[in-house]
């Protein structure tokens, strides 16, 4: 957990002593020195998404606080944002305080985001791919890439709240790229998704 200094702002502390969920801190800083109570922390089942492929884990929160959709928690070894809140009797929520948490469902943040391409050829043909792509690397309507041997050009971009036909996104808010074939060069390939095990490796 983090702390900040009551007087100086600075979070620059030291845990000098824990007795049970007492801890008693000090400012490196400016030398203060104060108690506080830790809160609660509950052990809540996570299902963590990695595409195809589903996790069991825990995530220990505290008692009080709220979560929603859209938070990052830390586990062992991976980020997770929640996707998914469900309270007692299989009811979901966006949003809900920590102790009323039956179940969290989430996406892991340190494996790589699967999207979705679409290329338009002549006579009304579609080629569909899945490639998987660092959650950091930005996509812009209008660029030329290619995947699977196809060169296309990027008219729309859908997101996971909008469809784009101009401007960037990154591929962590991206669902599916879209566009026509084309005869040009392409500013880089994509790697096409053979599924969990391949990314594994």
């Amino acid at each position: 957990m983090e702390f900040e200094c009551p007087e100086c702002g600075s979070e620059n502390i030291e845990v000098i002593k824990e007795r049970g969920r007492e801890a008693t801190l000090k400012c490196l800083d400016c030398g203060n020195v104060w108690i506080v109570t830790l809160p609660k922390l509950l052990r809540i089942p996570l299902i963590v998404s990695k595409h195809e492929r589903s996790f069991k884990a825990e995530a220990e929160l505290p008692e009080d606080e709220e979560i929603k959709v859209g938070d990052i928690v830390e586990i062992e070894n991976d980020e997770v944002r929640i996707t998914g809140i469900e309270l007692e009797g299989n009811r979901r929520a966006n949003k809900a305080k920590v102790s009323e948490v039956k179940t969290l469902w989430g996406e892991s943040l340190r494996y790589p985001k699967v999207i979705g391409v679409s290329i338009y050829l002549p006579k009304g043909i579609t080629q569909s791919f899945k490639v998987q792509v660092d959650r950091d690397e930005e996509f812009v309507v209008g660029e030329v890439l290619e995947v699977g041997g196809y060169t296309f050009k990027v008219e729309k971009i859908k997101t996971e709240r909008k469809m784009l036909t101009h401007g960037k996104a990154k591929a962590d808010k991206i669902v599916r790229l879209m566009g026509h074939q084309i005869r040009a060069r392409a500013s880089r390939k994509l790697k096409i998704y053979r599924g969990y095990e391949s990314v594994e490796r």
